[in-house]
């Protein structure tokens, strides 16, 4: 599917501009509560008031996001004209302009429009300006375009056009002519993201028999091959070597070899420090010994979402060619129970020294993780974040639409709101007060792997924190948001958006030298 950025003043427009418009569709969006303007004027005085007529007759209401197709409409050029009731606002509202944006595509692609002129990018969005509304027009496309195939023997047609729709020329106004090269960076931009979201889902929905330690790793040597990365995987001897104890005590029963995937961008000078991402990379978790209910255990297949999230980021950085230093590290295994596996009330040593009670198998991530984050340390980063499918507890707290923020550093956990809030990919910051560290004290360890129930994904992230001492650190819970269940079960590609634009924002600052 292809982009382009169009511009147009419809308020210069002549009859014979509608004419010029080479699409098999033009989407408009029309606001109920004020004259209409721009292409909808238009479009009405060419059709000698049609728009108005359907308006008044209420075939067109006014509940934002109503459609109307109409099809070899007299006066006009295209076969069809996509109507969208924007509602009776002046100004749409981010959330509004994405809703509407959906139903929008949602009727393109019930059609066989290869072509499609989008004028949606025209209306007025409420403290957003025209590159977020590219950003949105082109991600709400490809979410509704993708499609999971890889392990169907037959693919079944659905309501989409099934690839019909080549090419959308997204319509910008003519006062931002003088910007249109940063428009179509923000367009190229756009489509890197949607690209290293479709990975992200297409790595979560994949099950776990092929979606393996070794499977990942071999994605992010692909994508070191396609974009010029650096990658390293070690082995489990090597892993060894290093005493990532805790690490390992999580993949010994299984069958499957643990990896853990080292991914380097380097987008500026060596000497810049970089933000290291780190992504909970467990394949499918059974919990071990403390073994899960079966009711929706599949869904188990996802505890590597967040492992999918890092290599999806790096995929859409790669693209956009972002010139920032990033690091990527992924600590992958199964956890499954054998007579092997981890058992209630061992004992293991991470790679700090610090030992760790495992009063529950079942809280294997912060495990695999922990390791993870004293390695982060060689790296000298500027930053850490990891991303992880953690707790249930974050679901109950926040359900599926924020994502748990924990940080005690609050510029790092502000640029990173920021940046899920303009990226519509939100996060929530929760608590991490010293108070709840008592709720993980052992009587034979350093510390033990669970809290108890009360504050369960605040004392899952306060066990994270006791191994991020040496740099900024966030810790972005993702249980909640990474997938959804029921009927439209599958990987949602989040947080992709949010980690993407986070880094995005921090190669315009000028980010310190290693010291």
């Amino acid at each position: 599917m292809d982009f382009i950025i169009e511009s147009y003043d419809w308020n210069k427009a002549t009859g014979s501009t509608l004419l010029n418009i080479k699409a098999d569709c033009i989407v408009v969006g029309v606001f109920h509560a004020q004259t209409l303007s721009g292409i909808a004027q238009t479009i009405d005085a060419a059709t000698q008031g049609l728009i108005s007529r359907l308006i008044k007759s209420g075939d067109l209401n006014s509940k934002a996001g109503s459609t109307i197709m109409l099809h070899e409409v007299v006066g006009i050029s295209t076969p069809r004209v996509l109507l969208v009731s924007l509602g009776n606002q002046v100004v749409l509202s981010p959330k509004i302009f994405i809703d509407v944006s959906r139903t929008a595509w949602r009727a393109v692609l019930a059609t066989r429009a290869a072509s499609v002129a989008w004028m949606l990018t025209q209306v007025a969005v409420n403290n957003c300006d025209a590159i977020w509304g590219v950003r949105m027009s082109v991600l709400t496309l490809r979410e509704l375009t993708y499609r999971y195939i890889h392990t169907k023997s037959k693919v079944a047609s659905d309501s989409s056009n099934d690839g019909t729709l080549k090419t959308v020329a997204i319509v910008i106004d003519s006062e931002h002519t003088e910007h249109k090269k940063a428009l179509r960076q923000a367009l190229d931009e756009s489509v890197a993201i949607a690209n290293g979201i479709d990975l992200t889902r297409e790595l979560g929905n994949l099950p776990s028999n092929i979606c393996t330690p070794t499977y990942l790793a071999g994605i992010a040597k692909q994508l070191a091959n396609d974009w010029q990365l650096k990658v390293q995987v070690l082995e489990q001897k090597q892993i060894e070597i290093l005493k990532m104890d805790s690490f390992l005590s999580v993949a010994k029963g299984s069958v499957q070899s643990p990896k853990f995937i080292i991914i380097e961008h380097q987008g500026t000078n060596t000497k810049q420090a970089p933000v290291v991402l780190i992504g909970k990379g467990i394949t499918f978790d059974s919990g071990g010994i403390s073994i899960k209910p079966g009711d929706s255990m599949d869904e188990m297949k996802y505890d590597m979402c967040g492992a999918a999230s890092v290599l999806g980021t790096f995929r859409a950085i790669a693209e956009i060619n972002l010139k920032l230093n990033v690091v990527g590290l992924i600590p992958t295994c199964e956890n499954m129970p054998n007579g092997n596996a981890n058992k209630p009330g061992d004992i293991v040593t991470s790679l700090s020294g610090q030992t760790i009670e495992i009063l529950n198998t079942d809280a294997e991530g912060r495990l695999v993780l922990c390791d993870a984050l004293t390695y982060a340390e060689r790296f000298k980063p500027v930053a850490v974040i990891d991303i992880a499918t953690l707790t249930g507890a974050c679901v109950t707290a926040l359900g599926h639409y924020n994502s748990g923020l924990f940080s005690k550093d609050d510029a790092l956990a502000n640029m990173l709101l920021d940046a899920g809030l303009y990226a519509s990919d939100p996060a929530w910051r929760l608590p991490l007060e010293e108070e709840y560290q008592e709720q993980l004290k052992s009587n034979f360890a350093d510390m033990a792997n669970i809290g108890g129930r009360s504050a369960g994904s605040v004392t899952a992230a306060c066990f994270l924190s006791r191994f991020a001492q040496a740099y900024p650190w966030a810790h972005l819970d993702i249980a909640g948001t990474a997938w959804k269940s029921g009927s439209e079960k599958g990987a949602t590609g989040r947080p992709v958006p949010l980690l993407t634009q986070f880094l995005m924002n921090n190669a315009k600052q000028c980010l310190p030298e290693h010291t």
